[in-house]
């Protein structure tokens, strides 16, 4: 997911975003320690996925406060 989707999403899709990619972290987690995770990259995409979505909810609430 590209920084400039994610910009063009409102606060309650981001919400549901995020605890989309939350959800596929924690079965991620779950199926490396089972050995049966077979794309380990995944695991660094829906972690930095993350991490720009909480950013730009973190602007994007700034910007509505100020």
């Amino acid at each position: 997911m590209k920084a400039s989707d994610v910009k063009t999403l409102t606060q309650d899709e981001l919400t549901d975003e995020l605890a989309k990619l939350k959800k596929e972290q924690f079965n991620l987690r779950f199926q490396r320690a089972t050995g049966q995770l077979e794309n380990t990259a995944r695991v660094r995409q829906v972690r930095r996925d993350i991490a720009r979505i909480k950013t730009i909810n973190r602007s994007k609430a700034a910007e509505a406060k100020a």
